[in-house]
């Protein structure tokens, strides 16, 4: 049971990395007001297939190198081509 999440591929310019940004809502302590929170992971994509804007989702894996503990799991959708 490996924990996943879902988020948008932020960056893709290192070979086999991308770093996904992962949005999640949570009120505040004192004043009970929602805010948005986004912390930022890097994860392997072997094949070099996700771009910047994909919505995918990540798996965690063991440690790959300093600060890569996650991988691409699937390409949920693709980023609309501009």
């Amino acid at each position: 049971m490996r924990k996943t999440m879902i988020g948008i591929v932020v960056s893709d310019k290192m070979d086999k990395t991308v770093v996904v940004a992962i949005e999640n809502n949570v009120r505040h302590p004192m004043y009970n007001k929602i805010m948005k929170k986004t912390k930022k992971y890097k994860a392997h994509d072997e094949e070099n297939t996700c771009k910047v804007g994909d919505k995918v989702k990540i798996m965690e894996t063991r440690p790959l190198s300093k600060d890569k503990r996650w991988r691409v799991a699937e390409i949920l959708e693709k980023a609309p081509i501009v």
